[in-house]
C-alpha cells in the first residue's frame, strides 16, 4: 500500500515537472516570436528615419555600396588601336556623329560608331594629346597636349559603310578583341593598312591622316591638360600645368584673357552649352567658374568642397555643376546657389573626367579601381557597369561620354588600357 502510494507520489511529481517543462517551453517559444516581430517592426520604423538622417543640411550623402537599383548594362564593342592609354572620349556634335579620342600615344583618332573602325588619325602633336573636343556646330575638333599646344583641325570624314545583313553593335563581335596580346595584332594591322579604298568598301577601309592643324594655340609654359570650345565657337579655353587658364580668339589667335589664381597645376576645364561660363579644376582641391557674361568684365568665384585634388568639373544641361576628385567624393551643385553642394556621392576610388546625360540626366563616374558607377543628379545610385576578364577596362578608366541619340549604344569609356568601350546602358531613369 505505502510502495503504490509512493509510485503513485512520484508520477505525479514527474508529471507535474513535465508540464511545468513544457509550458516554460512553449513561454520560451512565445518570447521568441514576440520578440521577434518586434525587432521587424522597430527595424521597419527606423528605416524611415535612417533615410531622413542621410540628408544633412540639405545636401544627400549617398554611398556607393548602396543596393542599386534594377539597371541593364552591357558592354557593346570595343574600339581598338591607340598604343598607349587613352585619356579622354568625346562625340562631335556635327553630323555625321563620330567618336573622338585623345592618347598619350601622342595622336587623336576618330571612329565610326557603328562599325568601330578608325576613319581619321591625327598626328599633328608631338606630345601626348590630353583631351579632344568638338565645335559645337562645325566640322571641327580641338586638341590639347603635353607639347604646350593646343590644336584646331578639321574634323569632316567619309564613313564607311554598315553591313547590310545583321547588327554590328553585337557584343559577340567584340568577344575577339578581349586580350591585350589582340589589341596589339589590331594595332599591328592598322599600322599595316593598304592604300585607300573606296568608301563603302568597310573591310580594307583606311582612316584619313591628318598631319598639321588649322590652328595652332601657343602661349603656355606647360602642359596643356584639357581645352574646350565657348558656345559660340569663336573662342576656346585651354587649361594648363602653369596652373592658369586661357582665352583665345581663333580668329585672330590672340590671347583674351588669361585666367589665374589656382595654386596648384590644373586639371580639367569645361564650357556651359549655352552661356559664357566656364568652370576650371585643379589640384590645389578646388574649382572656379568664371563669368564672361558681361563683356566689360569677368567674374570669377572659387569653391572648396573637396578635400583633394578635383579632377572633372562640368556643366549639365540645367543648372547644375558636377564635380569629382580624389577625395573620392562626386558633389552636384546649384549655379544659383553654389554655397553647399545639393549631393555628395561617396565612393571608393578616386574620380576622373566624368559626363551627365544630358537627355536623362544621369552621371557616369570614372573610378581609377577600373569601375564605372552610374548615379542621378540627387546622388542615387543606378547601377555599376560590368567587369570581368572580358569585360570592361582592365586598369584605371580615365573617361566617359554620352551619346543619347543611339540607345544601342548610348555611353563609351576610355581607359589606360588603351581601350574604347561602348555601352548600352537601360535605367529606370534613362
Amino acid at each position: 500500500m505505502g510502495e503504490e502510494s509512493l509510485d503513485g507520489t512520484a508520477k505525479a511529481n514527474i508529471a507535474k515537472n513535465k508540464s511545468s517543462s513544457q509550458l516554460s517551453q512553449k513561454l520560451k517559444t512565445t518570447y521568441k516570436a514576440s520578440t521577434s516581430k518586434m525587432q521587424h517592426r522597430l527595424q521597419q520604423s527606423i528605416a524611415p528615419v535612417r533615410a531622413r538622417l542621410d540628408t544633412v543640411s540639405g545636401a544627400s550623402i549617398v554611398s556607393s555600396f548602396k543596393p542599386a537599383n534594377t539597371s541593364q548594362c552591357q558592354m557593346v564593342r570595343r574600339f581598338i588601336g591607340h598604343r598607349d592609354g587613352v585619356w579622354e572620349v568625346n562625340i562631335s556634335r556635327a553630323k555625321p556623329h563620330v567618336l573622338g579620342t585623345a592618347s598619350a600615344d601622342r595622336t587623336a583618332k576618330l571612329w565610326c560608331m557603328a562599325t568601330g573602325q578608325c576613319v581619321l588619325n591625327y598626328i599633328g602633336h608631338s606630345g601626348s594629346v590630353n583631351s579632344i573636343r568638338f565645335h559645337p556646330n562645325d566640322h571641327l575638333a580641338l586638341t590639347a597636349s603635353g607639347d604646350h599646344t593646343a590644336h584646331v583641325w578639321r574634323s569632316a570624314v567619309v564613313l564607311p559603310q554598315v553591313p547590310p545583313e545583321g547588327n554590328p553593335l553585337l557584343f559577340s563581335g567584340v568577344q575577339r578583341s578581349s586580350d591585350d596580346d589582340q589589341i596589339e595584332g589590331a594595332e599591328k594591322e592598322e599600322g599595316e593598312a593598304a592604300a585607300h579604298t573606296e568608301p563603302g568598301d568597310s573591310s580594307d577601309f583606311a582612316p584619313t591622316v591628318v598631319r598639321s592643324p588649322l590652328t595652332e594655340l601657343t602661349g603656355h609654359q606647360g602642359v596643356i591638360i584639357a581645352a574646350d570650345w565657348m558656345a559660340d565657337g569663336k573662342q576656346v579655353v585651354t587649361a594648363s600645368w602653369d596652373r592658369t587658364a586661357q582665352l583665345y580668339d581663333l580668329e585672330t589667335t590672340e590671347l583674351v584673357h588669361s585666367l589665374t589664381g589656382h595654386d596648384q597645376e590644373l586639371t580639367n576645364c569645361s564650357t556651359h552649352p549655352t552661356q559664357r561660363l566656364v568652370v576650371t579644376s585643379s589640384k590645389d582641391s578646388t574649382f572656379r567658374l568664371w563669368d564672361f557674361r558681361d563683356p566689360s568684365i569677368h567674374s570669377v568665384n572659387v569653391f572648396q568642397g573637396h578635400t583633394d585634388t578635383v579632377n572633372s568639373v562640368t556643366f549639365t544641361s540645367g543648372d547644375n555643376v558636377v564635380s569629382g576628385s580624389d577625395d573620392r567624393t562626386v558633389k552636384v551643385w546649384d549655379l544659383k546657389n553654389m554655397r553647399s553642394p545639393l549631393a555628395t556621392i561617396r565612393t571608393d576610388s578616386a574620380i576622373n573626367r566624368l559626363s551627365v546625360s544630358p537627355l536623362h540626366k544621369v552621371i557616369a563616374i570614372p573610378h581609377d579601381n577600373r569601375h564605372i558607377r552610374l548615379f542621378d543628379l540627387q546622388g542615387v545610385r543606378l547601377a555599376r557597369l560590368p567587369r570581368s576578364n572580358r569585360t570592361g577596362h582592365h586598369r584605371m578608366v580615365c573617361g566617359t561620354a554620352w551619346y543619347d541619340e543611339n540607345p544601342a549604344c548610348n555611353l563609351f569609356s576610355c581607359g589606360f588600357d588603351r581601350q574604347v568601350i561602348g555601352w548600352q546602358i537601360v535605367t529606370a531613369v534613362a
